[in-house]
């Protein structure tokens, strides 16, 4: 349940982001990882832990935003999100090299495979992929390969209370702000957009971190990895319902594959 609290907050990501679409994205997400950690301010006598942990945290955090940004400016959008979208078939098929005594059996593999195909035909939607190499596919996958590596060794350190990803998020954000005022030009925010950025923070840039983390330290990486998969279908079927797109015959054929790769995972022991 809580890692499905995570990927449902992470669903609303894309519409939020259609929203934000003028806001620059070192910007958009500085604001909102400062302001999705608030919540743990509060508990900030929890952030006493190690350097090493606190580098892990923000690798991940910062790391997978960073490379994601650089991928999306120097390949075609649509491919490098689909590239990025390894991450759930990383922890699933690198769990076993992170998380020692675990193992895949083949239907954690086949459940991994049918989960990204479905998130293929969510988010390209039926069309072709462009023709050609960007070299943007390699932050792409990069970015994809620290957020699963991120996820799984977060159970190889010493145990932290889920408070401290307050501490990865706000260190995080202070960093993706530096960014911005080295790489992106100045904007002046509205009340609006202000009202977007802090459901954005307290939601898929705050909220779901925590869920996931909680997820993580109780739950099988291989398992969680394959539910994963439902995050780009039901992004897009919120786009389809907020925007007032046609639910294709593509979107239904994703929708299969995914909850038919997540429902074997889920039952595989």
């Amino acid at each position: 349940m809580l890692a499905l609290g995570a990927i449902a907050l992470w669903a609303t990501l894309a519409s939020l982001g259609v929203a934000l679409v003028h806001v620059p994205p070192f910007l958009l997400t500085g604001l909102a990882l400062v302001i999705g950690s608030m919540p743990a301010w509060p508990l900030a006598r929890q952030w006493r832990v190690p350097m090493s942990t606190l580098a892990l945290g923000v690798y991940g955090l910062f790391g997978f935003h960073f490379l994601l940004f650089i991928a999306l400016r120097h390949a075609p959008p649509v491919e490098a999100n689909l590239v990025n979208y390894l991450w759930p078939l990383f922890i699933v098929v690198l769990a076993p090299l992170f998380l020692p005594g675990m193992k895949l059996r083949p239907v954690h593999i086949g459940a991994a495979l049918a989960g990204f195909a479905g998130a293929a035909l969510a988010i390209l939607g039926g069309r072709g992929v462009s023709g050609g190499f960007a070299w943007g596919y390699l932050p792409a996958l990069g970015s994809a390969f620290i957020w699963a590596s991120y996820s799984l060794l977060t159970r190889r350190v010493a145990h932290f209370p889920t408070a401290v990803v307050g501490l990865f998020g706000l260190v995080s954000g202070v960093l993706a702000l530096l960014c911005h005022a080295a790489f992106e030009a100045p904007v002046e925010l509205s009340a609006r957009d202000w009202g977007l950025i802090a459901a954005t923070g307290l939601g898929p840039l705050g909220a779901a971190f925590f869920l996931w983390d909680a997820a993580l330290k109780r739950g099988d990486a291989r398992r969680i990895g394959i539910l994963s998969y439902l995050t780009p279908l039901a992004s897009t079927l919120l786009l389809v319902a907020t925007s007032g797109r046609t639910l294709t015959l593509w979107i239904g054929l994703a929708a299969v594959l995914i909850v038919g790769a997540a429902i074997a995972g889920v039952r595989a022991r």
